[in-house]
C-alpha cells in the first residue's frame, strides 16, 4: 500500500515515525522541540501554551522532506489540552495544557455543582480532576470571564492539529478517544453532554463531530489523507498493539493501569476512569498518585544518587523485606481514594531495620499499590492476563523481580519506542486502507507487534501473593474500608 506517518505531539516535543503500511516497520522518523518558554521562576512546563508552538515544532520535525512520499498522516497528542476557539475559529488566548493546579477549586466547584462524585461518573464516566478540559472551562469562567464569553468552540490539541493539518476547514472533528477524556462526552453513550459544558462555561459552545476509529477526518489540497487522529494513551495502546486481556502498567512519578474492555465502566466510587480507545473498544483507567516519587524519596531518604543505585540496594534482600511494609502514600491517594493521609512504614523490627530492606520495601509497595489498581479492574470483570510495563523505571532489575508475582500475570517489558507516534500512523494506514477498500473499518491492519522482554511469574507466584497478602492486611489495618471491602 505504501507508506503512512504518525506524529505524536507530546507536551515537550513532536515526534514522527514514517512507516511502512503493511508491516508496520519504522522507515525513517523526525524530532523537534515544542518552542516553548518555561515559566518564569521555573515551576515546570506551563500551563499556558500557544498552540502555533505545536505547529512550529511540527514544521521543523517534519523537515529535510520526511514526509515525501506518505499518503497519509495521524495525530496524537497530549490529553487534556483545551483550545477555545472564538466565532471566526482564531484561540480566544492560550491553549490551557497539562494538569493544571491553578483549576483544582474549580474541580471541586464542578463536583459540587453537579451533586458529587457519583453524579460525574454516572454521566460522563469520570469525575472532574484539575487536568480536565471541563475543569479548565470553569476556571476560565471564573478567571476569565471575558475570554470565557468570547469561546464559541472547543477543541483538544489532536483535533487543533488535524484542523490546522486540513486547511481550517468548516467541519472540525475528533474521535471517541479524545473526547471520553474532556469530562462532557460519555463513552457509555457514545454522546456529548452540552449541558455539562453550559455548567462548566456558562454558556454553549461548538463541539467537533466525533468521527470512527478508521474514518478519515479529511484529505488536504495536496490529496494528504488525515485521520481522525487521538490522545496519546490511546494512540500507545493502538501503537502497542493491545486486545483483549491486556493492560499497561504506566511507571511515572505517578502510576496508572490500563487495559482494554468490551464496554465502559461506570464506577459509583470514581476510581474508575471510563475511557474509549482508538478501535471501538474502551480503555478503563485507574491512577495512584505514587508510583516513582515513592523510590525517589526513599533513594534520597537512603543517600543514594539515583534508582539503578536503590535496584541493587533491594535485589539484597529477600521478597516481603524481613516483614517491611511501606505504603506508599506520600501524596495522598487516588486508588484507594485517601486524599489527605500520608505513607507507613510497618513492621520495624531490629532485624527489619536495614537499607537494603527499606529499598526493597519501597519497590514492594510501589507495585503492590498498582496491584490494587490492577484488581480494582478484575473485580468489575477486566480480564487481565498481560501486564505492559511502561517507564523508565520498567528497565529496573528490583521491578522486574518483583512484577510478575505481584501482578499474578505475564509481565512485557517493551523496548523504548515512541509507542504514540507509531499508533498514530497505524490509524492513518487503517483510514487509507479503508479509503482504498482494501482493509475493513472494523479491523485495523495487523502491524508486528513491539519488541519485548518477556517476564513469567513462575514458580515465584506464590511468594508475590504472600507479599501482597502483608501488604493488605498492613492496608487494611491502617486505613479499614479503604476499598469498601
Amino acid at each position: 500500500m505504501g507508506i503512512v506517518a504518525g506524529l505524536d505531539s507530546s507536551p515537550d516535543f513532536t515526534r514522527i515515525v514514517v512507516c511502512d503500511t503493511d508491516t508496520g516497520a519504522v522507515l525513517r522518523q523526525g524530532y523537534a522541540p515544542h518552542p516553548v518558554e518555561p515559566p518564569a521562576g521555573g515551576g515546570g512546563r506551563p500551563s499556558d501554551v500557544d498552540p502555533q508552538a505545536w505547529l512550529l515544532s511540527l514544521g521543523e520535525a517534519a523537515g529535510g522532506g520526511l514526509l515525501e512520499g506518505v499518503q497519509a498522516i495521524g495525530v496524537s497528542a497530549q490529553q487534556n489540552a483545551l483550545v477555545p476557539l472564538d466565532a471566526q475559529g482564531n484561540t480566544v488566548r492560550p491553549a490551557l495544557v497539562g494538569g493544571d493546579k491553578r483549576a483544582q477549586v474549580a474541580a471541586a466547584d464542578l463536583v459540587d455543582a453537579l451533586g458529587g462524585r457519583e453524579a460525574w461518573a454516572l454521566a460522563v464516566g469520570s469525575v472532574p480532576q484539575a487536568a480536565h478540559p471541563v475543569t479548565k472551562l470553569r476556571w476560565l469562567a471564573k478567571n476569565e470571564p471575558e475570554s470565557a464569553l468570547r469561546t464559541a468552540a472547543l477543541l483538544q490539541a489532536h483535533d487543533w492539529l488535524v484542523w490546522q493539518l486540513l486547511g481550517r476547514p468548516v467541519r472540525r472533528t475528533t474521535d471517541r478517544g479524545g473526547a471520553s477524556g474532556t469530562g462532557y462526552w460519555s463513552a457509555a453513550t457514545g454522546a456529548y453532554r452540552p449541558d455539562l459544558v453550559e455548567l462548566a462555561l456558562g454558556h454553549h459552545a461548538v463541539l467537533p463531530e466525533v468521527i470512527g476509529p478508521a474514518e478519515a477526518a479529511g484529505t488536504t489540497p495536496e490529496g494528504l489523507l488525515i485521520s481522525a487522529g487521538t490522545g496519546e494513551t490511546m494512540a500507545a495502546a493502538f501503537g502497542l498493539g493491545l486486545g483483549l486481556g491486556d493492560a499497561v502498567v504506566s511507571l511515572g512519578a505517578s502510576g496508572s493501569v490500563t487495559a482494554v474492555h468490551t464496554e465502559a465502566l461506570t464506577d459509583r466510587s470514581g476510581m474508575i476512569t471510563s475511557l474509549a480507545d482508538a478501535t471501538g473498544m474502551h480503555l478503563p483507567v485507574v491512577t495512584t498518585l505514587n508510583a516513582v516519587r515513592t523510590l525517589r524519596g526513599t533513594a534520597e531518604l537512603l543517600g543514594l544518587p539515583d534508582l539503578e543505585s536503590l535496584s541493587d540496594l533491594a535485589m539484597k534482600s529477600t521478597p516481603g523485606a524481613h516483614g517491611l511494609v511501606l505504603l506508599p502514600y506520600l501524596e495522598g491517594e487516588r486508588t484507594p481514594n485517601l486524599p489527605h493521609t500520608a505513607g507507613t512504614l510497618a513492621g520495624l523490627r531490629r532485624e527489619s531495620m536495614r537499607p537494603e530492606h527499606l529499598a526493597r520495601a519501597a519497590f514492594e509497595g510501589m507495585l503492590c499499590g498498582l496491584a490494587d489498581a490492577l484488581d480494582v479492574l478484575r473485580g468489575r470483570g477486566v480480564d487481565v492476563r498481560r501486564v505492559f510495563l511502561l517507564g523508565p523505571a520498567a528497565e529496573l532489575p528490583a521491578v522486574q523481580a518483583s512484577a510478575p508475582s505481584l501482578f499474578a500475570a505475564q509481565v512485557v517489558v517493551p523496548q523504548p519506542a515512541d509507542y504514540a507516534a507509531i499508533g498514530a500512523a497505524r490509524q492513518a494506514a487503517w483510514a487509507l486502507g479503508v479509503s482504498q477498500g482494501a482493509l475493513d473499518p472494523r479491523t485495523p491492519p495487523a502491524w508486528q507487534g513491539a519488541a519485548a522482554q518477556v517476564l513469567e511469574p513462575g514458580e515465584e507466584l506464590a511468594v508475590g501473593q504472600a507479599v501482597r497478602q502483608q501488604f493488605t492486611a498492613v492496608r487494611e489495618q491502617t486505613h479499614p474500608g479503604a476499598f469498601g471491602l
